[in-house]
């Protein structure tokens, strides 16, 4: 049975959960990265040595890098890609000079996670994070108003995105506009429409098996490196699990999973096993994934959400939902894995204090310290009922 590790994703110095706060909340490792690098830049040795002693002088460890983002470039295989690859080999030698040994990344096309609401309410008075395709159409046909988008929705879907867009006024315009492109946590990147339509035009041409041979060069120039410096490297799932914009999405479904692992046979390329995205697509048995692909789980984010279908979904309570968590944590634990694997509270209610304080969407204290805390008394039943 492997040791699971309980760790808590931090935005760095500026993040209102600081170090302290997560020490308290029980935690020992922290997932985080150098937030304030820009995406493409090499991150120097002596800038990864100052986060990683700033969050042992707190008593914890730094567990996994989340992450080191690829370029536009090299997604798409445009400008100098190969330069960027460069730089991320030579980050990866960086990291793994400092004694860091997994990182989460992801392969999804210019956006990272995507939400159509931030503070959608629920029935106990919290507020969570939440997806609509409707309110996405709504986005993509009457504000962005791309020419490609009308073929993309079903006459439903386009029908009650007009019926949204003719409720909003100014403001509900720019909220919608913000809540999918304005950035997210961690990040000094922000996106304008003009600059996010461009990002988006990029991928013009470019279907599934085209942008998958994309990432299979990056992974046969970078896989070498991170394995020689003792890196796992861990893909996260897209999220949500399903193409958006009409953008190639490629790690959405079990079958997605298997063909991007197979991109390069190694077990130091491996994945991030996140409930919350993959659980969003209601034909994911996520159980039945770990028996497939345990081997390759080098980092797991422990999230729920409730959906009746594959366009809407809100994310719920940790132990409530679609996701069947105790079934999932019992074939974690089951797992033949030698190394420990860390694992993190994704996300969390905005509560409590936390209700009337400023934070990062889905990543405030109170929410993910009632996530740990569950999921640390669900992994000591499940432990003890299996003896």
């Amino acid at each position: 049975m492997p040791h699971l590790e309980q760790t808590w994703r931090w935005y760095g110095p500026t993040d209102p959960v600081s170090l302290p706060d997560i020490k308290q909340a029980g935690a020992t490792g922290i997932v985080t990265a150098l937030h304030h690098i820009p995406v493409g830049d090499v991150w120097e040795i002596g800038e990864i040595e100052k986060r990683k002693a700033q969050i042992e002088k707190a008593g914890l460890r730094w567990s996994v890098i989340e992450s080191l983002p690829l370029t536009e470039n090299i997604k798409t295989h445009s400008g100098p890609y190969e330069a960027d690859i460069e730089k991320y080999q030579q980050s990866l030698e960086n990291i793994g000079t400092v004694g860091l040994d997994t990182l989460c990344y992801n392969v999804m096309p210019v956006m990272d996670w995507t939400r159509t609401q931030l503070d959608a309410s629920f029935e106990d008075g919290s507020t969570a994070l939440k997806f609509d395709m409707n309110e996405f159409a709504c986005f993509d046909l009457h504000i962005l108003k791309r020419p490609e988008a009308a073929a993309l929705y079903t006459p439903g879907i386009t029908k009650k995105a007009k019926e949204i867009y003719d409720a909003l006024d100014d403001n509900g315009q720019q909220l919608l506009i913000q809540n999918i492109v304005a950035g997210l946590p961690g990040t000094d990147q922000h996106f304008t429409l003009d600059a996010f339509i461009a990002a988006v035009d990029r991928y013009k041409g470019l279907d599934k098996p085209a942008y998958r041979k994309n990432i299979q060069y990056f992974l046969d120039k970078v896989i070498p490196v991170a394995k020689k410096q003792g890196i796992k490297m861990a893909v996260h799932p897209d999220d949500p699990p399903f193409d958006i914009l009409g953008l190639p999405r490629i790690v959405s479904t079990a079958d997605d999973v298997g063909k991007y692992l197979a991109l390069y046979p190694d077990p130091f390329h491996g994945l991030t096993f996140c409930t919350g995205s993959l659980g969003a697509n209601l034909e994911n048995d996520l159980p039945q994934m770990i028996d497939r692909y345990g081997d390759r789980i080098h980092f797991v984010h422990l999230r729920n959400v409730r959906s009746s279908d594959r366009q809407v979904f809100v994310e719920d309570n940790h132990l409530q939902g679609n996701v069947d968590m105790y079934e999932v944590m019992r074939k974690l634990i089951a797992l033949d894995h030698t190394a420990s694997i860390p694992f993190r509270p994704d996300h969390g209610h905005r509560m409590l204090d936390d209700l009337n304080k400023k934070g990062n969407p889905g990543y405030t204290a109170i929410g993910r310290l009632r996530g740990l805390a569950e999921l640390r008394g669900l992994e000591l039943g499940t432990r003890r009922s299996l003896g």
